[in-house]
């Protein structure tokens, strides 16, 4: 059975033994919008929750529009343009206007980056911002939260008149679903509110996990602290395997983005009869493949259907290597694994980034991984905790010899964007 799984720009094609393969696992049909552009047009006017962004408009001063950095394909091409008429429509000046890119603690996107992102015009026209999670200075103190959590937010955001975010709602290995209050906490947050946020308090609890958000403390938290900070309106959007919109909602930022979030569950979810011995997955392909750090969702989002003791074999590019220069000493100095989850369960130790880690770990502890990826040397790999592979053929063929020539080979080219679950 020839399979194209996503990787890169261009994806990898393969060949597996039909009568092996559960599959593929595929986000389920959902009709792309005809007209996502009038879609987009019609949510902002209509909106779930709050009067319509026009309205929302009138009076005031000042802007922020924030939106995903690049590591999320958000069609900010469609959505930002309707918007901005609106606001400036409403009589907001077109240079108090501010478009914010949520970076997180991630690397700034400017450029060539930002111009794929958000389009040549909105570019040249409009002002665009990266948020710098380190730079304290550039953030407004909020308060602690209940949990001992410091709200930090980037303060061109706290100080706009009118606050916006948009987004994409898509399954999140820590925080249920993406989208909605993600915009705001960790993408507009310091470090020293998502240290804290993304600490073991949070990250180990059994609900801290991809698909749920009833009693997930990483959810609850950050949808906290975003109430803290205020949202006036934001745009979310669902898309499919092909990156078509399937779904735009607007207005409030908990009652529109539930929304979405029953539309995705309903498409994502796809279950398989019992635990997997081996599965084939990716990272979804660029622009969420190109280093490590990011990578490491392709495995967290199919653990559910891993067998113990099983193998996940993951392709991705990894063109960028293996994440910020934080990630790389965390992984540096932490040959032992087990080791380091007693490090950050104490008090006196944290290095940026250490949640990506912290949630391998969870896959290490249940399975062996092999990577496909022309991005990283094998001795790399090896630091990294994965096994070197030269194909995903041969990765399939090395593990049907250890688990059995009959074994299930579950297949999900989508990697996170899928959610599988053991339907048993």
């Amino acid at each position: 059975m020839k399979i194209k799984l996503d990787y890169g720009r261009s994806g990898l094609e393969v060949e597996l033994p039909d009568a092996n393969v559960v599959g593929p696992l595929a986000i389920r049909p959902a009709e792309p919008l005809g007209n996502p552009q009038q879609a987009i047009e019609h949510a902002i006017a209509n909106p779930i929750g709050t009067p319509p962004l026009g309205e929302l408009a009138k009076g005031r001063k000042s802007a922020c529009i924030v939106i995903c950095d690049i590591t999320r394909p958000v069609p900010n091409k469609l959505i930002l343009p309707p918007m901005l008429r609106t606001l400036e429509a409403a009589g907001i000046p077109r240079d108090q206007i501010v478009i914010l890119n949520a970076t997180g603690l991630h690397r700034p996107n400017e450029g060539a980056e930002m111009e794929e992102m958000v389009g040549a015009e909105i570019m040249r026209n409009y002002r665009i911002e990266n948020h710098f999670g380190k730079r304290l200075e550039e953030h407004t103190y909020l308060g602690t939260t209940p949990n001992g959590v410091p709200a930090w937010i980037d303060k061109r955001y706290c100080e706009a008149d009118l606050k916006i975010t948009t987004g994409l709602i898509e399954p999140h290995l820590m925080a249920g679903y993406s989208g909605g209050r993600k915009l705001i906490c960790p993408g507009i947050a310091a470090l020293e509110t998502v240290r804290i946020w993304h600490g073991p308090k949070f990250l180990e609890h059994p609900k801290a996990d991809v698909g749920f958000l009833d009693g997930n403390p990483v959810h609850e938290e950050n949808t906290r602290i975003a109430k803290m900070a205020g949202c006036d309106f934001i745009v979310n959007v669902c898309i499919d395997g092909q990156r078509r919109t399937t779904w735009v909602g607007a207005g409030d930022m908990i009652e529109a983005w539930m929304v979405g979030v029953r539309f995705c569950e309903q498409v994502v979810r796809v279950g398989v009869p019992e635990p997997m011995p081996i599965v084939v997955t990716s990272c979804a392909g660029y622009p969420l493949d190109t280093t490590w750090y990011q990578a490491i969702k392709g495995l967290t989002g199919c653990l559910p259907i891993v067998k113990q003791g099983g193998t996940i074999i993951l392709a991705a590019s990894l063109t960028e290597g293996v994440g910020s220069p934080e990630f790389v000493e965390l992984i540096d100095d932490n040959p032992d694994l087990h080791e380091f989850l007693a490090r950050i369960l104490g008090k006196d130790y944290f290095v940026m980034d250490q949640w990506q880690l912290e949630e391998f770990v969870k896959v290490y502890k249940r399975c062996k991984v092999k990577v496909i990826t022309q991005g990283l040397s094998p001795e790399i790999l090896r630091k990294c905790h994965v096994e070197p592979a030269a194909s995903v053929e041969q990765a399939v063929a090395d593990s049907l010899k250890e688990y059995g020539p009959n074994s299930r080979v579950a297949v999900i080219p989508k990697g996170p964007y899928v959610l599988p679950y053991v339907s048993a």
